[in-house]
């Protein structure tokens, strides 16, 4: 059957395997409703309602279509959780689209998104979040003159590994940074909500006259306005990631979706519609970072508030970010499509501490060279891609084996809205405005194929991979782990 067998043995860690014969480590299940509210609103809600803004109204040409674009994001957010609370309730591994479309499709689709996400498109994703959080925070220091990049690029860095020693020391300090840090930026948020209905009040509505004149309709620009859209909503799927840590998953994923996603596509449309109350639209074009800006205008002298809540906001961002891009590494791995020593945690802290330092470099090595803008567009093109894919999978699940246990179902209108979506995020910019950088992204997905048949298919593993792998177990003190899919 197309429906892949789970594993019900450990992939065998010969050598390396230093709790022969004994129990092995689980990861805790310590992520609750609350927590997992936080891990996808406090993800989303990061670097992308202070900066995305002008580039949505850049692309789309006025205020009121991108508030509609706005909106829309969010509906499919919504739309694209939902499909993957059911998938996450059929298969209650964690992995996200990789454990989907392993079961699904089989391992080689799996190990190219395995490849590709580990690799890059994670990493990419927490450089991103990391080099804003840099802007804001170091912003303060020099007022009237735009940061060095060494600073900005050394603070990210510190940034990432700050989240590292966090992450490895406890699941539990994790979800409590998540938990603070996402209080603190609805905070900020409902701030700017109120600033803005205020201004709305004293009849400052000049923005929204005529709102819809000089409308980009062109396939490309409406995608790439999407694209800086949906990165502000990223993290809709990253309670998919940790299923096997999450308290009675069946229940809890679909209403953490539920509760997260309308809440924070309602702040998103409150606080545009405050930024456009305090600015006129060639004035947001012009803002490097539009929060600083509308607090400039609305705070005044407080206007630090605004830096400071910024900076909050995208510090816990990328702590979510980092907490299920680590898990992807860590389940590649345990399934065999990574080295071994990644699917393995510490025995003390229960945390996947080397597939998280691994993480951690990447990401390191994508902030030297790291450009904003670049960053998301290329994150988007290769999500979608991977999103469309999973999704096609869960059509092919309700169609072929509807007799599959599931506690949530969803209707099947919605994820094929989500996959006409997919497919025009990744066609209408190719079509629209070729570049040459998707052709560099095609050729990377494409090269994990020199990996996968020998290393993969094969299995020809160099042998002095186990003496490696064994002396890095004693290093970091970590065991083989095995999974709880109860």
């Amino acid at each position: 059957s197309t429906m892949r067998e789970r594993k019900t043995t450990d992939p065998p860690h010969s050598s390396t395997d230093l709790n022969e014969g004994k129990e092995k480590l689980r990861l805790k299940q310590e992520v609750g409703l609350i927590s997992g509210v936080s891990l996808i609103a406090g993800t989303m809600i990061g670097s992308g309602i202070f900066m995305s803004p002008e580039w949505v109204l850049h692309h789309m040409g006025n205020p009121a279509s991108s508030l509609l674009i706005w909106a829309a994001c969010g509906l499919l957010a919504m739309f694209g959780a939902l499909s993957y609370a059911e998938l996450g309730t059929i298969i209650k591994e964690s992995g996200g689209e990789y454990i989907y479309i392993l079961r699904i499709f089989g391992s080689f689709p799996a190990f190219l998104f395995a490849y590709t996400s580990v690799i890059l498109v994670r990493p990419a994703g927490l450089a991103a979040v990391c080099l804003s959080f840099a802007e804001y925070a170091v912003a303060p220091f020099y007022p009237g003159c735009s940061s060095p990049q060494v600073v900005v690029k050394c603070t990210a860095a510190a940034c990432i590994l700050l989240l590292t020693i966090i992450n490895c020391l406890n699941v539990r300090l994790a979800t409590s940074v998540m938990n603070i840090f996402t209080a603190a930026k609805l905070l900020a948020l409902l701030v700017i909500v109120v600033g803005g209905l205020v201004l709305l009040a004293k009849g400052q509505t000049q923005s929204f006259q005529n709102g819809f004149q000089g409308t980009s309709v062109g396939i490309g620009a409406v995608g790439v306005a999407f694209y800086q859209g949906l990165w502000s909503y990223d993290g809709w799927n990253n309670l998919n990631y940790v299923t096997e840590e999450l308290k009675k998953p069946e229940v809890t994923l679909p209403r953490a979706v539920m509760i997260a996603i309308p809440l924070v596509t309602c702040l998103y449309l409150l606080v545009n519609v405050s930024y456009l109350a305090a600015m006129t639209p060639s004035e947001l074009l012009s803002s490097g970072a539009v929060a600083i800006t509308w607090g400039d205008k609305v705070l005044g002298s407080w206007a630090w508030l605004i830096s400071l809540s910024v900076a909050l906001s995208t510090f816990g961002s990328s702590n979510g970010t980092f907490f299920s891009g680590g898990r992807v590494c860590y389940i590649t791995a345990r399934e065999g499509h990574m080295p071994d020593i990644l699917s393995m945690a510490h025995v003390r802290c229960l945390t996947p501490s080397p597939a998280l330092m691994f993480t951690s470099v990447m990401s390191l090595i994508m902030i030297i060279s790291g450009n904003f803008t670049s960053i998301v567009n290329f994150f988007s093109f290769i999500a979608w891609l991977f999103y469309g894919m999973t999704i096609s999978g869960l059509l092919y699940l309700k169609i072929k084996k509807p007799e599959l246990p599931r506690s949530y179902k969803v209707p099947i209108i919605i994820p094929i809205i989500v996959l006409m979506a997919a497919v025009y995020l990744v066609l209408a910019p190719i079509i629209d405005q070729p570049q040459t950088e998707i052709l560099y992204i095609i050729a990377f997905i494409f090269s994990g194929i020199i990996l996968y048949f020998p290393l993969v298919r094969f299995k020809c593993h160099p042998r002095f991979l186990q003496t490696v792998t064994l002396h890095l177990q004693l290093f970091l003190e970590v065991a083989p782990t095995t999974k709880d899919t109860d």
